[in-house]
């Protein structure tokens, strides 16, 4: 029984924020879609090679089903790691040129485990300011001093470097921005945390499948297999299945499952995810156009909505405020087309946005569409 004090009903205040959320178009909510194909535009997700419904990868999930079950049955440290994680592990670093690969149950655990297992009170990390959640997150919880630069700020990151007392350091920074779309000179990035003595980890989410002919921004950069450079990756975009891993030198990986808490606590990525990344890799090294395929697609797709292009499948059209910009989206959606509408807290606020993802298997006469479509729902 409650003891009486006088306090309020402790959800009382969900009721005001909602609406304050309402007010200002902030509120979400959930659209479960129907299986199989829809008359949709899919501008929205991030099936950036369209490999989620490959038969090729359908078949490595199907396979991976009957062999080992619908789950991996308890933490990799357990039962949780079957020879297919083995598998896909050495294919991942094969495909990435890293030394070796660890894969977790999601791209978010992936980044919670690179960075955690990695900095400590010892360690200065420099962080994007633009960095997705689940990094700002990692350090967060890594009880590291942390000093946050603008994004691409390499001055910046060299001055909290060079003035901090730490022995140690690291530079953790996305790619490509999910938001923007920008790619950041990498091999820039990695001669400064060598000047420095700091470890580089890079979250190459969006790169993976898109650039280096798919081998991913860091490949591209020419940084793959160096000591002081981590990879964070989602199996969830490019690869079109489920899941995260981290890509390093051996010492790094031996470290992540003694010390990464999002490994070790928990369970094991389930097979069918497993059979499906697998053979996305391998369709991704047997064609490197793929990855030509979809920035083609991009291009087009900035050109129509009259944005710049980008450096990745991601094509932003910025509205301004949230209100307005979810308008178009359903707008767009009434007509049959799916985009992304990117508000505050995902972007700062004035900046909310549509955000168009491109794919590789977009055909002339879905471009010829969206182009039908933006027309009638821009403003004349």
């Amino acid at each position: 029984m409650t003891e009486d004090r006088g306090w309020p009903d402790p959800l009382a205040w969900l009721a005001d924020a909602a609406a304050e959320r309402a007010a200002a178009g902030l509120r979400r909510t959930l659209r479960p879609r129907p299986p199989g194909a829809c008359d949709e535009l899919d501008l929205a997700s991030n099936d950036y090679l369209g490999l989620a419904r490959d038969e090729r990868v359908l078949a490595g999930a199907a396979a991976a089903l009957a062999g080992w079950g619908a789950g991996s049955t308890g933490s990799r440290l357990v039962t949780g790691t079957t020879e297919l994680h083995a598998e896909l592990e050495r294919a991942l670093a094969g495909l990435t040129g890293a030394p070796a690969a660890l894969v977790f149950s999601s791209g978010y655990l992936a980044n919670l485990g690179a960075v955690t297992a990695l900095a400590g009170p010892d360690c200065l990390i420099v962080s994007d300011a633009d960095n997705h959640a689940s990094l700002i997150d990692a350090c967060r919880l890594s009880r590291s001093p942390v000093v946050v630069v603008g994004r691409g700020d390499s001055e910046a990151a060299a001055r909290a470097l060079a003035q901090r007392d730490e022995p140690r350091a690291m530079v953790v920074l996305d790619a490509i921005n999910s938001a923007d779309g920008d790619l950041l000179p990498l091999a820039d990035w990695h001669a400064l945390a060598v000047r420095f003595a700091a470890l580089l980890v890079v979250d190459d989410a969006h790169g993976l499948g898109v650039r280096g002919g798919g081998r991913g921004a860091v490949a591209e950069a020419g940084i793959a297999g160096e000591a002081n450079v981590i990879t964070t990756l989602t199996l969830s975009k490019a690869l079109g299945s489920q899941g995260g891993a981290v890509l390093g030198s051996r010492a790094v990986i031996d470290q992540l499952i003694d010390r990464a808490r999002s490994f070790i606590f928990d369970t094991g990525l389930n097979p069918a995810a497993v059979g499906a990344a697998l053979a996305a890799v391998r369709i991704i090294a047997a064609k490197p156009a793929l990855a030509a395929s979809v920035l083609a697609r991009a291009g087009e797709l900035a050109a129509i909505c009259g944005v710049p292009a980008t450096d990745s499948a991601v094509v932003p059209v910025i509205i301004g405020q949230a209100g307005p910009a979810w308008e178009r989206c359903l707008a767009l959606r009434e007509l049959g087309v799916q985009v992304g509408c990117f508000r505050p807290p995902s972007v700062p606020p004035g900046t909310a946005r549509l955000r168009l993802s491109a794919r590789a298997t977009l055909t002339d006469a879905d471009l010829e569409r969206f182009s039908q479509t933006w027309q009638a729902v821009s403003p004349s």
